[in-house]
């Protein structure tokens, strides 16, 4: 089986899966967005104008993830079975973590669903509170485990999500 995204005369297509074993595949991904003090406390105080910041965020982020085969060229549309998006906040260097998780059972992974999920809620995050802190950066997305299909087990090599340290040596 070819899992290459170009036919034998180097045009893109979406891959075959047709003849893959189904098989339960679980995928978490995590990103962090970095703000203001001021901002941080609206938020976590449920206080900004927009509303309910982190609500809003953990639902943009599912409705994002259920929608990345329409985001992502010749990304499989899948049979979701579960998606989650939690976050963590980390007070001390005013940051907000993202993870998203995303299940199902069949022929291709959900890496890039949960990717998508995580990413639309920190975008959904900026969005709600731009109008305090324009200066917030969003970095660090990436996928954190999966599991299921023919490559089996991953788990990023520092498990948890990144703090200021390990992302500067890690990702320079």
């Amino acid at each position: 089986m070819d899992f290459s995204h170009f036919d034998d005369k180097g045009n893109a297509w979406m891959v075959d899966v047709g003849d893959k074993t189904e098989t339960n595949r679980e995928a978490v991904a995590c990103g962090s967005i970095f703000m203001s003090r001021e901002c941080l406390e609206k938020v976590m105080n449920k206080t900004m104008k927009k509303g309910d910041v982190l609500g809003v965020a953990r639902t943009a982020g599912i409705m994002g993830a259920k929608r990345c085969w329409e985001l992502i060229p010749l990304c499989h549309l899948l049979n979701l079975t579960m998606l989650s998006v939690d976050f963590q906040v980390k007070e001390e260097n005013c940051e907000i973590q993202a993870l998203c998780t995303a299940r199902t059972k069949g022929k291709t992974g959900v890496e890039m669903e949960a990717l998508t999920g995580a990413t639309v809620a920190l975008l959904t995050i900026y969005d709600m509170c731009k109008a305090v802190d324009k200066s917030m950066e969003i970095g660090s997305v990436y996928l954190l485990e999966k599991t299921g299909g023919k490559s089996g087990e991953f788990r990023h090599p520092i498990h948890g999500c990144y703090s200021e340290g390990e992302r500067e040596q890690n990702h320079g």
